[in-house]
């Protein structure tokens, strides 16, 4: 029997992994008895941020993940694809769509049992996956906080806001995707260079919930919008507002575009591209209503910051997910330091392939550091000093060892990667 604690990405993906080589998991959620303060629902695998799983690219780091996955029977892939909104050459979902999708294979496995309870303290004498997330709970991140000789666990996110379809001007904003790449799917909001100018200065003088001290180091990689703006004024030119390729036909580019990502099946809700942010309500409501075409912007749901929780892996976990100290403890997800959606599912099927090896075998069978599942395990226990949570990125495979064309470069890491996956499969036979 395998505990697994955390119903998200990572734990979702890993109890159905587990379940499906026979072996009997305990799957516990505290939610919605106990919440988060980012959560909405008590729904499994719960997307807080945005609804985008990201590029379907098999050649980007995330789509080489993605195809990875697939291999190895991805539940959250499966659920994606199930309950796919058009997104272009993206992968977004239904939000509501997507966990209901889960949480209906995960209840209904016979070899997983739902506990709706908070669990507060690890035995570690008991076979365990912690997979909760960037949300742990005070107690829980105590608990592992004293285990494992951890100073710190936490930063903090920012979401974006959700604007209702209906209140979004549709003359003024135009359906377009980057260099038309894929399916229609983004609305685009214009500015010209007068209107950014207005727009960046209210954005950077705008009243922003008070910060306590602790909450002050925001990860890089979902930085507010506030905080990017400051660092320049052309610096969200080059960010999210970035209006190249997104120009209309016969028509002179925008000085920036706000893009507005569909965010349900129903075409009834966008997200704001790169919008997550820290300002109150109010003012969150004034900045928006600023953008052309959302000056009349109904929100359903604003941008609020929410803590963040991950450890000092290298330290302490191993390239199997394993703690170094605790051999039947496993983490997975964000709090790994592992960072996006797909990453932390990724993460949270590792560790399951590492769990049933385990069981089997006393012992653990890294993936190769060939493949983008196998290169992110590497990189958090690898010793680092300046350790934080990475995305995928191509820069975590090895080196081709031979010449090539740079154009090749990025095919010949997919077939590379796709290869020795294929092998390892085979292996685990």
């Amino acid at each position: 029997m395998v505990k697994i604690i955390g119903a998200g990405l990572a734990g979702c993906e890993a109890a159905y992994y587990l379940a499906n080589k026979g072996i009997k998991v305990k799957l516990y959620e505290m939610r919605p008895k106990k919440m988060t303060k980012a959560h909405q629902t008590g729904r499994f695998a719960e997307l807080v941020c945005s609804n985008s799983l990201r590029s379907n690219d098999p050649y980007n780091a995330v789509g080489l993940l993605k195809e990875e996955m697939r291999m190895f029977n991805s539940i959250i892939i499966e659920a994606a694809e199930n309950t796919s909104v058009p997104a272009g050459s993206s992968l977004a979902v239904d939000r509501t769509l997507f966990s209901n999708y889960i949480e209906a294979k995960i209840k209904n496995h016979p070899n997983i049992v739902f506990i709706n309870e908070e669990v507060a303290e690890i035995d570690p004498n008991e076979l365990t996956l912690i997979a909760t997330g960037p949300l742990t709970s005070d107690l829980l991140s105590k608990n592992i906080q004293s285990m494992l000789n951890q100073d710190h666990l936490h930063f903090f996110d920012a979401i974006a806001p959700i604007i209702a379809k209906d209140s979004i001007d549709l003359s003024v904003c135009y359906l377009k995707n980057r260099y038309d790449k894929g399916e229609e799917a983004y609305l685009n909001c214009p500015m010209d260079k007068e209107t950014y100018e207005r727009f960046y200065t209210e954005l950077i003088n705008a009243k922003t919930v008070e910060q306590k001290d602790f909450e002050k180091n925001a990860f890089e990689g979902c930085m507010p919008v506030e905080i990017m703006a400051k660092r320049g004024k052309e610096t969200l030119l080059f960010g999210p507002l970035k209006p190249v390729g997104l120009e209309l036909e016969n028509q002179e580019r925008p000085h920036a575009v706000i893009q507005l990502r569909q965010d349900d099946a129903s075409q009834t809700m966008y997200n704001i591209v790169g919008f997550q942010t820290h300002l109150t309500w109010p003012e969150q409501k004034r900045i928006i209503q600023m953008i052309p075409g959302l000056e009349k912007a109904h929100i359903l749901r604003y941008g609020v910051m929410h803590r963040n929780t991950y450890l000092e892996s290298p330290q302490t976990l191993n390239n199997g997910y394993q703690a170094i100290n605790y051999p039947n403890l496993f983490i997975a997800g964000q709090i790994s330091g592992v960072e996006g959606y797909v990453e932390s599912a990724a993460s949270g099927l590792n560790a399951a392939i590492q769990i049933e090896s385990w069981i089997n075998n006393r012992t653990i069978k890294p993936l190769p550091r060939e493949t983008m599942i196998g290169s992110m395990a590497a990189y958090i226990s690898t010793p680092n000093k300046q350790f934080a949570p990475m995305n995928a990125n191509l820069g975590l495979l090895p080196s081709l060892e031979f010449k090539h064309q740079k154009k090749m470069r990025k095919e010949l890491y997919n077939k590379r990667a796709l290869e020795a996956l294929a092998m390892f499969k085979e292996a685990l036979k």
